[in-house]
């Protein structure tokens, strides 16, 4: 049996920590009261998650659910004999006796990892109780006839959020792990969380920005984005950044990264064990990444186009006139993926020797092309919501940058939002430092025309696998006339991509194509060094149409796809007996040392004072 947690009297160093907090407390809610009147720091209302939206597809899902009353009354049925059997297994225990569970948690969710959501009869009720009536309501809705492909996916999307956001571990009174630490510490505990909370609606100016990290553990240059390199050149939209080598001799052909401009590229350079850009530059690659601007309402008619001319078509003549090599090898990560392709489209459209074999090969990093399945981020994408965005946007001139991080926390809520309202709110504790969390936290905007351009052609409209439906600085571009060979990583646990959407590209390309499928999800599957021996990953030379199938098909293996990845890469880079190149040795000249300004720009709104 777990521990029972005793009221522990307070001490004066007790006391005097409560007067402490107490005087933080009125001070910070006095500020942050004065504030909202006034109605500082606000977004003219505007919310990524529209309440109609979600109201009207819960309209149309309750009549589903009401058109079938046996269905219905079936599952009820189902559910009052599961409480049956809880209310006997309960009696049992409190008896003395054992008695099997009716509902346990997947072996996944942290949330009752407590001894005593299993020890204490209470608690495993009110747990048990919890499961028994969400996973009724997610059969429910997922099992309703009738509704249509986008109405579905809303009411699964936001019924999740639903059932996360009112389990009882989220609750003081029912959370044992929050009552024990309230009884230890005299309720100094939610003290410190009210405390905190106030402090992170100052720090959001009005807005709840739940804080994932302890932000002055980090520093950009420091002890994360720290692999030593310059910034050689940059536009309006990227600083490129060339790295210093640590090999004596390097390969011919240069790596260009490109990585998605909706996070900054220091994901891919967090710290030295977990960075895939010095692992790179270990290989004996001279690489080059391209570190994306953070947007303001300066940048408003910056277009899909204008990313394209001066990314990464800008980024080739740059690396061409450091190192003196027209063939390069790039990677594009997320909608830096995307943004590769239609690059490649591009320039096999141009033609002629300016763009011919420009890039030797193409490595995809959870990119999607293919927007037809394109997962839950397709619950925030219908004409209704579209037009509401390019309205808020157009009027801003960008995308704030806490919308789409709203977004993506929504998408692992449990981990992202719930966790740390637990341990900063009703534990009153500090949360930990965290290098990936600090970069999810650390956000970007996006421009007000480009952005309405991706959404709109590519997820609602699904126009870029269509030859010739789009149209980039006037020439219209076919994905099927890429001729590059084509690497393609997938992971199979991805909320952003989901890998069968990312698969789907291994039919549309010209050339030689490898796919690669990691575990885990979107970021650590993608970042996931050698050294760290986690996760594994398939491969399959055979690309049959349906994506179950190649997976049936494929083999396991251990590890790191890093290794897969560099030996494949290597055979595209030319030989290794070039001198290592130093930023500043060729044509372009240091601006800056790493990880240059842009990075560095931080997307927050402003603090209420």
């Amino acid at each position: 049996m777990a521990e029972r947690p005793t009221f522990k009297p307070p001490s004066a160093a007790d006391a005097a920590e409560a007067a402490r907090v107490m005087a933080s407390l009125a001070g910070r809610g006095w500020r942050v009261a004065q504030a909202l009147q006034t109605r500082r720091g606000g977004d003219d209302g505007f919310q990524v998650s529209d309440p109609s939206v979600v109201g009207k597809a819960f309209l149309r899902l309750g009549a589903r659910v009401m058109a079938d009353p046996l269905k219905l009354a079936g599952s009820l049925a189902e559910l009052m004999r599961d409480f049956a059997a809880l209310r006997r297994a309960a009696a049992r225990r409190l008896a003395g006796a054992e008695a099997a569970p009716v509902a346990v948690p997947a072996k996944d969710d942290r949330r009752f990892q407590d001894d005593a959501w299993t020890d204490e009869v209470v608690f495993d009720v009110i747990k048990q109780a919890y499961l028994l009536v969400a996973g009724w309501m997610e059969e429910t809705v997922q099992g309703a006839d009738g509704l249509d492909k986008e109405t579905a996916g809303k009411a699964n999307f936001y019924t999740r959020q639903l059932v996360d956001a009112v389990a009882p571990s989220n609750f003081a009174i029912t959370n044992p792990k929050v009552l024990g630490a309230t009884l230890e510490s005299g309720g100094m505990n939610l003290l410190k969380g009210l405390d905190n909370l106030l402090a992170d609606v100052e720090r959001g100016g009005g807005r709840l920005s739940i804080s994932m990290t302890d932000a002055d553990a980090f520093t950009l240059g420091e002890n994360v984005a720290a692999t030593p390199g310059k910034v050689v050149y940059q536009n309006d939209l990227m600083q490129l950044i060339q790295y210093a080598p640590s090999t004596e001799t390097v390969h011919a052909r240069p790596l260009l990264i490109m990585p998605p401009w909706i996070n900054k590229y220091y994901v891919l350079d967090l710290q030295p064990r977990n960075s895939f850009i010095k692992w790179a530059v270990d290989q004996g690659l001279t690489v080059f990444v391209m570190s994306w601007v953070n947007p303001d309402e300066r940048l408003a008619d910056k277009g899909f186009d204008d990313y394209m001319m001066e990314g990464p078509l800008a980024a080739l003549e740059a690396i061409e006139r450091a190192t003196g090599q027209r063939q390069v090898n790039v990677i594009g990560y997320c909608i830096g993926g995307t943004l590769l392709a239609c690059t490649l489209a591009y320039m096999a459209a141009k033609g002629g020797r300016k763009w011919k074999g420009r890039v030797k090969s193409a490595t995809y990093f959870t990119a999607m092309v293919d927007f037809e399945e394109a997962g839950e981020l397709s619950v925030f994408v219908d004409e209704d919501q579209l037009a509401r965005l390019e309205a808020h946007m157009n009027k801003k001139g960008y995308l704030e940058g806490h919308h789409m991080a709203t977004v993506f926390n929504m998408m692992r809520d449990k981990d992202l939002i719930w966790s740390f309202v637990i341990n900063n709110y009703l534990l009153g504790r500090a949360p930990a430092p965290f290098d990936l969390l600090y970069w999810n936290s650390d956000s970007t905007r996006m421009p007000a025309m480009m952005h309405g351009f991706y959404l709109r052609k590519m997820y609602l409209e699904n126009k870029l696998v269509e030859p010739g439906a789009i149209s980039l600085d006037g020439v219209p571009i076919d994905l099927g006339r890429i001729e590059a060979p084509t690497y393609i990583l997938a992971t199979r646990e991805d909320h952003i991509a989901p890998w069968k959407s990312v698969y789907a590209a291994t039919g549309l390309y010209a050339g030689p194509v490898r796919f690669v499928l990691s575990a885990s999800g979107h970021i650590a599957g993608v970042v996931n060094p050698p050294a760290a021996n986690k996760y594994g990953y398939w491969t399959n030379t055979r690309k049959p149409k349906d994506a179950d199938a190649w997976l049936k098909g494929a083999k396991r293996h251990d590890g790191s796809w890093w290794r897969d990845w560099g030996r494949w890469v290597a055979r595209h880079a030319g030989p290794r007996t070039t001198p290592a190149r130093w930023p500043g040795g060729g044509r372009l000249k240091v601006i800056e040392d790493a990880p240059g300004t842009y990075v560095k720009v931080r997307a927050g709104v402003e603090a209420l004072s």
